[in-house]
């Protein structure tokens, strides 16, 4: 069992877009606090409720052995977000907010409020395992270890591609009105999710109609309604923007401080932290080759592909044989 949601209140904060007068981050923990802390933040499309599949006595992350601490992206609706600030900061005028300024935040709550004077390790999947590179480098004295799961260091030129296709359909929406809405936006956020959907799973996947989910699904477009429009009708218009924009931003690199803005092979050689890199073998947003590129330049990692046909969605508690596989590895890793 986890706390319940708490809050923290950093006051005036810098980010890269500008300045959020009372900048909240949400998170909640697991387990002792004496024990070696965990960071398992959350993923695009993520909240915290949805951090449970990785957490428990019997998963990865066991709460019994770790003080778990997993935390909100800013704009996922839960931390400071269009859809939740007051003005003049509210909806379109939101900052723009940077994986640096999630890291500074989620230190701050670390440190100052929960005590925690070094990490064990960060995991994370897909923008949390953004989160999980930038960890040893924007903190390089206080994570011994790091697990991304699905994810880069640096967002790629597809990816970045990629994402201006589901962003494209909700901007250009009949109801997205620039961001001034003043009633959800269906038709937009329903493009959004059409276009997310396509890059989702491995082609693999599609052609042995998994999407049919033995039964439960009548048909592909049956399937797209359900899964992906549906899921991301919860969630505001702006808010998911926000966090787009933090994912095409993501570069290790670009990190102020004590690697200063070399390049990204310096920035990884600088990482001290030990490193278990788990893409999956069929992921179309973060692909493996791109993750052993990644680790050729990091000192004291090892790559372990996830074997799946379920592309991106593999390292995300999607199925139960890969999170088995990928509960495994971590707790090998973690014990060793």
């Amino acid at each position: 069992m986890s706390s319940p949601t708490k809050y923290y209140h950093h006051g005036r904060f810098r980010v890269a877009g500008g300045v959020l007068p009372d900048a909240i981050t949400a998170y909640r923990t697991y387990g002792n606090p004496q024990n070696p802390c965990i960071v398992f933040p959350t993923c695009y499309g993520g909240r915290l409720d949805s951090q449970d599949y990785a957490v428990g006595t019997d998963k990865a992350l066991d709460p019994s052995k770790y003080f778990i601490v997993t935390f909100a992206l800013f704009s996922n609706g839960e931390s400071s977000s269009p859809s939740n600030t007051p003005p003049p900061y509210n909806g379109p005028y939101f900052p723009a907010v940077s994986y640096e300024d999630n890291i500074r935040a989620q230190y701050a709550v670390l440190t100052k409020e929960l005590g925690v004077k070094k990490v064990y390790c960060v995991m994370g999947f897909s923008m949390g395992a953004q989160q999980a590179y930038y960890w040893p480098v924007v903190y390089p004295e206080f994570v011994e270890r790091f697990i991304p799961i699905c994810g880069s260091a640096r967002t790629s030129p597809h990816n970045k591609c990629f994402l201006e296709g589901p962003k494209a359909a909700l901007v250009a929406s009949k109801d997205f009105n620039g961001g001034h809405y003043t009633s959800q936006p269906q038709v937009g956020i329903r493009a959004f999710g059409r276009v997310y959907s396509a890059w989702a799973y491995g082609q693999t996947w599609f052609r042995n109609h998994s999407y049919l989910q033995d039964g439960e699904h009548s048909s592909l477009d049956d399937f797209i309604r359900a899964r992906w429009e549906g899921g991301f009708l919860t969630w505001d218009a702006n808010d998911l923007l926000t966090l787009l924009h933090t994912w095409q931003t993501g570069d290790v690199s670009i990190v102020s401080g004590v690697n200063g803005y070399g390049s990204l092979a310096d920035s990884l050689s600088a990482i001290q932290a030990k490193g278990l890199i788990m893409p999956c073998k069929t992921d179309l947003y973060f692909p493996p080759e791109d993750s052993e590129i990644e680790v050729s330049h990091l000192k004291n990692s090892k790559l372990v592909v996830i074997d799946s046909v379920w592309g991106h969605l593999a390292g995300g508690g999607a199925n139960p044989e890969d999170t088995a596989f990928v509960t495994t590895q971590v707790r090998k890793f973690l014990g060793e």
